[in-house]
């Protein structure tokens, strides 16, 4: 007779239901989350993937999920209520918005110092000081609506925290900075492809993640690391300036942050690009599943997605290996640095807004602005 089979403990049960939606999750920290989420928070993400939402607002959902989850874990010793108190969200305000200034007098004055060490030790919390503004209040919008979605109904909207979110923002001013401080412009883009050799495979694919990135409009670090074999279509050749045949295809971005429900966003790829894509698919093996994918300190190629935070990483270790400054480059860069570029070549807006799929015209043309001041002649009066 066989002895019976000893039933899966709850973290292993949910890290096994988090693998099955592994394509629109950050599911290189699939085990971290399956110890903070609880059975019924995978659920939630499961139906929410039934239901089609989209995988950036999943994504996003599921990362402020886990946080508040770790967070109220540190600070209350238990997990995350539904619906939350508004004593409790009048905690979450306090950690996360507080003054520098005044803690420096009052040690107990925002985020205790246990709670802090808690959320960094799990990896939650990386920079220091109080938390931005629309990271609070987006969180707090991700914790309402997945308190809807429970058909519950929170204080979200109770006046007392609306006016300590509004006294807390007040007290801790912050100068609004860009995701990138500095665009990656084909000046840029060059040295970073420079570090790149021909020999190792991480540098085939970074190659690849930088040029791709880069010229299919400035795609997102989740739409990079998202990008499939199955959304790649070949398109006949098209014929250059001095009249050779280049490679082209078509990436189907599907439904994408500024998209409409239901559109199918196309971008495409033509010449250099093309071939240092193929030419990592054909060293990883690739013929189906995700493109861009993670390499072992042995050089095996894994047959997961990359992170969208792994992009970053490789645009900043590109960086320092150009002898760039870290800090002031980021995957964002690639994104402002496409229209920069179009702006300082003289490609009309219109035509690098149909590569980009920016919707806003006037976020599109902040970066021409920005060019054809730091151009144009009424900066060269002396």
């Amino acid at each position: 007779m066989l002895a019976p089979t000893a039933a899966p403990d709850p973290v292993a049960r949910r890290a096994e239901a988090l693998d099955t939606i592994a394509a629109v999750l950050p599911i290189d920290r699939r085990d971290k989350l399956a110890e903070i989420l609880t059975d019924q928070d995978v659920e939630t993400l499961k139906h929410l993937v039934n239901e089609g939402m989209g995988a950036n607002t999943l994504r996003a959902l599921t990362s402020d999920l886990a946080y508040l989850e770790a967070w109220c874990l540190a600070a209350t010793e238990t997990p995350l209520p539904w619906p939350a108190p508004e004593a409790l969200l009048l905690k979450f305000v306090a950690h996360h918005l507080w003054d520098p200034a005044r803690r420096e007098t009052d040690p107990e004055h925002g985020m205790p110092t246990a709670v802090d060490q808690s959320l960094r030790d799990g990896g939650f919390l990386r920079s220091p000081g109080p938390h931005a503004p629309d990271t609070v209040r987006r969180r707090l919008a991700s914790w309402s609506t997945l308190t809807k979605w429970r058909g519950l109904d929170g204080a979200f909207a109770s006046p007392a925290l609306k006016s300590a979110l509004r006294l807390a923002v007040r007290a801790v001013p912050r100068t609004r900075r860009r995701k990138s401080a500095k665009a990656v412009t084909g000046d840029v883009l060059a040295k970073l492809l420079a570090t790149c050799g021909e020999q190792s495979l991480r540098d085939v694919r970074d190659r690849a993640i930088l040029m791709v990135a880069f010229a299919s409009g400035g795609r997102r670090r989740s739409e990079v690391a998202g990008l499939r074999k199955e959304q790649l279509t070949i398109e006949a050749p098209v014929t250059g300036d001095d009249g050779i045949a280049l490679p082209s295809l078509s990436i189907h971005l599907g439904r994408t942050k500024n998209s409409g429900a239901g559109q199918d966003e196309v971008v495409y790829l033509t010449g250099r690009p093309v071939e240092a894509l193929n030419a990592w698919l054909a060293a990883a093996k690739i013929d189906a599943g995700s493109v861009f994918r993670a390499i072992d300190r042995w050089g095996h190629v894994s047959k997961r997605a990359l992170d969208p935070k792994a992009v970053n990483d490789i645009v900043k270790l590109r960086v320092k290996m150009a002898g760039l400054e870290v800090g002031e480059f980021s995957a964002h860069g690639l994104r402002s640095g496409y229209l920069t570029e179009a702006a300082n070549r003289g490609i009309p807006l219109p035509e690098a807004m149909e590569q980009s799929r920016h919707r806003s015209l006037q976020q599109a043309a902040s970066y021409y602005n920005s060019a054809g001041r730091r151009s144009g002649r009424a900066a060269r009066l002396i």
